[in-house]
């Protein structure tokens, strides 16, 4: 495929409606979440509670996620509306259709990625190093 083509309407809209199938699916399954934990008994046993307590904190953990997933594909979703989808929001480049179908909320690519997560564990090892 010629680079011109690249994210033109076709793949654009592909993205689009693959994005919005994902935002509907993870959008039922918080909802879901949502109801289960609001429908769970009130426990009095000592030892269900205990396990009920961490039962409900996996719960909201996973809720937690998901959100933070729904708000990756809103994102996406605005970067598509503004034609920007796609490019990497670091360098501009082409982020590439393998990486979009692999992730379709990646706003870097490969390279601007891998350094971002370089940068992100220099940082780590420096605070987890009282020496450092």
């Amino acid at each position: 495929m010629p680079a011109s083509a690249y994210m033109n309407d076709v793949q654009q809209a592909f993205f689009r409606q693959r994005l919005l199938d994902q935002r509907s699916e993870l959008q039922r399954r918080i909802s879901e979440e949502f109801g289960e934990l609001r429908e769970q008994e009130p426990v009095s046993d000592p030892a269900d509670l205990g396990s009920a307590e961490e039962q409900r904190q996996w719960q909201l953990r996973l809720l937690e996620r998901e959100k933070k997933l729904l708000d990756k594909i809103d994102e996406a979703l605005e970067r598509l509306a503004r034609g920007e989808y796609g490019w990497c929001s670091e360098t501009g480049e082409p982020i590439g259709l393998r990486r979009l179908l692999l992730r379709p909320t990646a706003s870097l690519c490969v390279e601007a990625k891998e350094r971002q997560e370089q940068r992100e564990r220099h940082i780590r090892d420096v605070r987890g190093n009282p020496n450092g």
